[in-house]
């Protein structure tokens, strides 16, 4: 879901906060970034600052190792992940990219929502998809044969990207249908089949809050949304994470008031109304309380 509140970043803007201040960046892009993108991530690397802070994007994206490790998160979790393995994230999800390892190699590609759903009107290909849902696990490794597939398509992907200023999308959305198609089986088991009932309540309340957590500040509205009483969700987050379903709420509000202070203009009091806390010094308390820092020391942070 869109939240009109907290920034949510073009791939233009997303190459503002993801680089230094040198423009080379800008030279690997083409004139479809908004749209489709993909490169290695050797290309890039050097030129990324990390850790990067919370962002929400409008594109889906997936980072896919060969070698090396990384950490990355997707809403409250965070991921290490290395060789042979995707990490995906739907658009409009918060996500912070926490680091990379010297030796990491691989690709990243974005993509528009319209890429793969073009022509398919009357299907929802998402839900073929757990890795692009709010709620799926983003990680998938897969083995060294299937590697080698997928590092094909990858490349076909990249001479497209990199042919011209008009690629055929027709043959992107193609390749990322097939690509999709060649992972999906590795998804893991416990993706596939009903987990126990505490933990699919916890990963619903984890998706509405990366929703909501703007509109709806108290643990009755998701135990509604959830259609659980606020004492039962309480009982199923604190069985699956050993914290209470207050506890996840605030890690969330958090994360949105970090967004907004490193990339809006907001005032720290306007900011702090928008995550329920009315009183300035509340918020104050809260942020420090979380972080180490006040809200104005994180804002000049790099």
């Amino acid at each position: 879901m869109k939240n009109s509140t907290i920034p949510i970043l073009n791939p233009f803007e997303m190459g503002q906060i993801h680089f230094d201040a040198q423009l080379a960046w800008q030279t690997l892009f083409t004139s479809t970034h908004h749209f489709f993108h993909i490169n290695r991530l050797e290309e890039y690397k050097d030129m990324m600052k990390f850790p990067l802070p919370p962002h929400r994007k409008m594109v889906f994206d997936f980072v896919f190792l060969t070698s090396g490790t990384s950490v990355r998160s997707k809403g409250l979790d965070s991921y290490q992940f290395g060789a042979n393995t995707f990490f995906f994230l739907p658009a409009y999800q918060i996500t912070a990219h926490k680091s990379m390892s010297l030796d990491a190699k691989g690709f990243y590609c974005h993509f528009d929502s319209e890429v793969l759903t073009k022509n398919f009107q009357s299907k929802d290909l998402f839900a073929d998809y757990s890795f692009l849902q709010f709620i799926g696990n983003p990680l998938v490794t897969i083995d060294e044969e299937t590697t080698q597939t997928i590092l094909f398509i990858l490349h076909r992907l990249e001479k497209e990207y990199k042919k011209s200023d008009s690629p055929d999308f027709s043959i992107v959305q193609g390749y990322l249908l097939a690509l999709m198609s060649e992972i999906k089986p590795f998804v893991k088991t416990e993706q596939k089949v009903k987990i126990n009932a505490a933990s699919q309540i916890t990963e619903k309340y984890k998706s509405a809050l990366a929703q909501y957590s703007y509109q709806k500040q108290k643990i009755r509205d998701y135990a509604d949304i959830l259609s659980v009483t606020p004492n039962h969700l309480n009982k199923c987050v604190k069985a699956t994470t050993g914290k209470s379903a207050h506890d996840l709420l605030d890690d969330m509000l958090l994360l949105e008031a970090k967004v907004m202070l490193k990339q809006t203009g907001l005032s720290i009091a306007e900011i702090a109304f928008r995550i329920g806390k009315t009183e300035l010094s509340d918020f104050g308390r809260f942020f420090k309380q979380k972080t180490g820092f006040t809200p104005g020391e994180y804002r000049k942070k790099d």
